[in-house]
């Protein structure tokens, strides 16, 4: 039996499918007992160190989980859970943690885009038992804005480059922790689970060590998700927004298995656009619901959902918050979510007030969830001028002329599926979205979606040189051979198919 402590926050879904997919049975703590008798203990820490030191006081669990880790029984801590172990977090500095290793949770101050996020690998520093059957040049996914800084070195088990050079796994007696999330890190997560839930008695070292790990590109699979005309969620794809193919909405399969083809042909994450958003259902009858907890059944890569995340009111008249339908998602098995329509009306306040107000979908979800939880989802398109002067945006001087000879043009956001433009600038939007606590971007273009023409590189460019959050490439994609223009010709950390 493996005991698993769920504090409330984020995913934890997918680390129990994980767990049982290896034919072990999972109990989540309920009290204080549940940890002190634990065999194996796994604490999946996702979202934001103060509220889960917050939530882990409230239940009263802070003495247990000392005492359990004090008698040195295997634990395994993953991502935050792995932040609990220290000192404090700069993330939290009034808030202290467990203590157990001396030192402290460090934010990135380096001169990439911060979240850390994708796939990068480890470089191993130590022999142990949870590298057995790995090679040593896999990649984990990582997903962090912040790093722990042991005092003693002799605990660091794997160290991973990003801007530096920082610790990415501990090991201290039978007490594992990584910064990366295993069971988002495929097969080869999937193995080094294996590795903690069945330890053999010999410590491995793995064939190939490396000394500087590099972060990987990101090919993120999208699937644009529906009601049809007969009330069946499919899979379909629009040409510039438009899903209907002579009278019918094109149906392209059914969400839950095509998302497990894109896992086993190799896609580094998986994005669910709701692109019918919620209508007036109870949130507990949300289709997309029982969508993300079949896929996350069999898909152990970051799952990735949109789509009517903002306050609404059901057909029953119950209110619900932006931060409660996205702690829905989260329970259902989604790893971030993205935001679209909700956050240019919301930057169109901030730009209006010049004051966050914290009550903003962006705000609430980023503080207890993490940055790294929330995508911004921008859909614009282009209006052409004829002089910076001529508009009050954010204007680039384009290669791409218009109809009557324009050099320049604007990215107009739009809300609504693209049916309706906004006096807001797509570069404007992405800088306000990050001051509000966003931690990436999902760059759509209206021009570009359903062309096969290739990514729309100055649009990318100009918004990524705008931000230093990362940003996903998205519409346009025809050929491999976009993809690799996307990389070599923008700083793009990943593009959508």
């Amino acid at each position: 039996m493996i005991t698993l402590l769920d504090y409330g926050a984020g995913n934890v879904r997918s680390v129990i499918n994980a767990i049982e997919t290896l034919g072990q049975k999972v109990k989540v703590v309920s009290d204080i007992d549940d940890i002190l008798s634990s065999e194996k203990l796994v604490f999946p820490g996702v979202g934001n160190f103060e509220s889960m030191m917050r939530i882990l006081n409230k239940k009263n669990y802070i003495g247990a989980l000392k005492d359990y880790l004090l008698s040195d029984r295997p634990y395994l801590g993953i991502c935050l859970g792995l932040h609990a172990l220290f000192e404090d977090s700069e993330e939290a500095p009034d808030t202290k943690g467990l203590g157990l290793i001396s030192g402290h949770v460090k934010k990135f101050d380096i001169d990439l885009s911060v979240p850390h996020i994708g796939w990068n690998g480890i470089n191993i520093k130590n022999e142990s038992r949870i590298f057995n059957g790995l090679r040593g040049d896999e990649k984990f996914y990582f997903v962090h804005s912040f790093h722990v800084v042991p005092d003693d070195d002799s605990f660091v088990l794997t160290t991973t480059n990003y801007g530096l050079e920082f610790v990415s796994g501990i090991q201290k007696g039978n007490i594992t922790a990584t910064q990366f999330h295993p069971e988002k890190s495929g097969d080869a997560g999937i193995t080094l689970l294996k590795n903690f839930l069945e330890p053999s008695n010999e410590k491995k070292t793995p064939i190939y060590v490396s000394e500087e790990s590099r972060l990987a590109k990101r090919i993120v699979a999208c699937l644009d998700v529906r009601s049809n005309d007969q009330g069946d969620l499919v899979v379909t794809k629009g040409d510039q927004y438009d899903v209907r193919e002579n009278g019918e909405v094109r149906n392209l399969g059914k969400p839950v298995e095509l998302a497990g083809r894109y896992y086993e042909e190799g896609a580094d994450e998986i994005t669910f656009l709701n692109i019918t958003g919620f209508r007036n259902f109870p949130l507990e009858d949300i289709p997309m619901m029982e969508v993300l907890k079949q896929t996350s059944k069999n898909v152990f890569v970051p799952l990735t959902i949109g789509g009517g995340i903002r306050d609404y009111t059901d057909k029953n008249g119950r209110k619900y918050t932006a931060l409660e339908v996205a702690a829905e998602y989260f329970r259902s098995g989604a790893d971030k979510i993205s935001i679209g329509s909700d956050a240019v009306l919301i930057a169109e306040e901030y730009l209006r007030t010049g004051k966050k107000t914290g009550n903003s979908s962006i705000e609430q979800i980023s503080k207890v969830y993490g940055a790294q939880a929330v995508v911004i989802s921008i859909d614009p398109k282009r209006v052409y001028a004829t002089s910076p002067d001529e508009v009050n945006h954010q204007v680039i001087k384009t290669e791409e002329k218009g109809l009557n000879g324009e050099k320049y043009c604007w990215y107009q956001c739009t809300i609504k599926g693209g049916r309706e433009g906004r006096d807001l600038d797509a570069i404007t939007l992405a800088q306000v979205c990050e001051k509000l606590g966003a931690g990436e971007i999902l760059l759509n273009c209206i021009d570009k979606d359903g062309t096969n023409s290739g990514y729309d590189i100055e649009l990318i460019n100009a918004v990524k040189n705008a931000v230093t959050i990362p940003v996903i490439a998205s519409s346009g994609a025809g050929c491999v051979e976009h993809f690799y223009e996307v990389f070599t010709e923008t700083e793009a950390e990943a593009a959508l198919a």
